[in-house]
């Protein structure tokens, strides 16, 4: 089967009708959720309630232009037996795929039926500035009852998210996200696959007010139950693919905690980071791939080894291993591949994969503007909090800019356990330099990049898009507690205005 007829499978069974005030929806099984009805949340102590709830349905891939999204209320059910509520955008987690091509036009309409205000946020996307999706920054939380439309055009392909930014920390936290596709107009993959990683708590209850999170950045065992595309273990779809097919698997990481994924069987390549194509990616096998919070990476694989194989996540403990996803061939009847997560492998390296090319940025140029930001684990008044340089937000420090600036920032962790996966709004960024020597493979494009422990990194991006941009961790647990700062152009006009009424949370 060609890419023209399969590009937009998510997974092969969760191709479903996209719910009312679509224009355009992959129709494969006739169901309208639009009109289901409404139910009640279900109670550990109830299985009747948990049987008559409304559970959220398949993932459905939208190909057309405009689109309305609704946040609501519903229960997912991870696996047979297991359900735990949550916020959706149409009745799915993750939320439908947006899959567009370069030079369209997007419209969103963002209609909000939970209690709670909610916005959405492009992320990785360069959007223009009022269509960033951050409360009391660029617009007004939509409220109960309303709607709000966004806009923007379709430059750069690649494999990024949405997600709410109001209390994102929670509202991400209980589903509220979904994948967008830019279509590459050169991709010749067979089979297309978007897989979203994900970790909640078994309890069902995922807010997380500051109180509570004093120990959120050191001890993450409250997450115990790992999903892929919001189910776990063997409730997860298989990835069916043929002989001879090239296959492409999309990786997104929604949740906050860094998976190191690893398929089985195969050798592939790193063909793209943060939707941002890898230079002459080299053919690698049994290597794991670190996917921080927020980050994506696109790998590609020939199915030349029939069978069936894992795609799992490379780790000891029982909650990272249910998540795996089966690739399997069609007619095979081979047994099932088992983990091999206590074996020892090497990680993949992006610093030093693929071929170096001609550059935006190199380290022994002149900047406009010359940043550090040590980040930070700090205990103040008996809360944990995370720090920029000593500061936590809205004190940190505005990096100001005009437009045409170019700019260098040098990210130092000295946090001693923490990994701060640093994202900027509306800008891709490029990295020069690891620890003090320079990028050795491929030019890195990135707008997340996960910097560990004792790790220093120097990364330049272009002031190309003008506006109030955030740059903060995208643990979100860490931005909620401080770790947050602004890239703000001086020569921009910013004509909203926050209404007092609305409670603007941004993180």
């Amino acid at each position: 089967m060609k890419a023209a007829i399969l590009r937009t499978i998510i997974l092969a069974s969760s191709v479903a009708v996209f719910a009312a005030g679509c224009s355009k929806v992959s129709n494969m099984n006739g169901m309208d959720h639009s009109k289901m009805s409404m139910g009640s949340t279900p109670t550990s102590n109830s299985s009747e309630s948990a049987t008559s709830a409304k559970l959220t349905t398949a993932t459905p891939v939208v190909d057309g232009k405009e689109f309305t999204i609704t946040a609501q209320e519903s229960n997912l059910e991870v696996e047979k037996g297991k359900t735990i509520p949550v916020w959706t955008f149409n009745n799915s987690v993750p939320g439908p795929q947006i899959r567009v091509k370069v030079g369209d036009t997007v419209k969103v309409n963002l209609k909000n039926q939970l209690k709670q205000p909610v916005s959405i946020h492009w992320h990785g996307y360069p959007v223009p500035n009022n269509m960033d999706g951050i409360p009391g920054v660029t617009q007004d939380a939509v409220e109960p009852g309303k709607t709000f439309t966004y806009e923007f055009k379709a430059t750069v392909p690649g494999t990024y998210w949405y997600h709410s930014h109001q209390d994102s920390v929670n509202q991400v936290d209980k589903g509220l996200y979904g994948s967008l596709v830019v279509e590459d107009p050169q991709d010749t993959a067979d089979r297309d696959y978007t897989l979203v990683l994900d970790e909640w708590m078994s309890s069902g209850d995922m807010d997380m007010d500051n109180d509570g999170m004093n120990m959120a950045g050191h001890d993450m065992s409250m997450y115990d139950l790992y999903t892929i595309n919001g189910k776990t273990g063997d409730a997860i779809d298989k990835l069916t693919v043929k002989e001879g097919e090239k296959v492409k698997l999309r990786l997104i990481n929604a949740g906050y905690i860094t998976h190191r994924m690893h398929l089985h069987g195969h050798s592939f390549k790193v063909v793209a980071s943060d939707g941002q194509p890898v230079n002459d990616p080299a053919v690698i096998k049994d290597q794991f791939v670190s996917i921080a919070p927020g980050e994506r990476y696109d790998i590609e694989f020939t199915a030349d080894h029939p069978g069936n194989w894992l795609l799992e996540e490379h780790a000891k403990d029982n909650r990272a291993q249910n998540m795996r996803a089966m690739i399997q061939y069609e007619g095979s009847n081979a047994k099932p591949d088992p983990s091999d997560a206590f074996e020892e492998l090497p990680d993949f390296d992006l610093e030093k994969y693929g071929t170096m090319s001609a550059t935006a940025f190199s380290l022994d140029q002149s900047f406009d503007e010359d940043v550090t930001m040590n980040l930070n684990t700090e205990m103040r008044n008996g809360d944990m909090v995370y720090t920029i340089n000593g500061k936590v937000f809205p004190d940190t420090d505005t990096i100001k800019v005009k437009k045409g600036d170019k700019v260098k920032v040098t990210f130092v962790n000295q946090s001693r356990m923490d990994d701060h996966p640093m994202h900027l709004h509306g800008h891709f960024f490029q990295v020069l330099s690891k620890n003090g020597k320079p990028v050795q493979g491929s030019p890195i494009m990135k707008d997340t990049l996960n910097v560990k422990p004792g790790e220093t990194y120097e990364v330049a991006f272009e002031a190309d898009n003008p506006g109030e941009w955030m740059f903060h961790c995208h643990d979100l647990h860490h931005a909620s507690a401080g770790m947050v700062t602004d890239v703000m152009y001086d020569d921009y006009q910013n004509n909203y205005t926050p209404d007092p009424n609305v409670n603007n949370v941004p993180e």
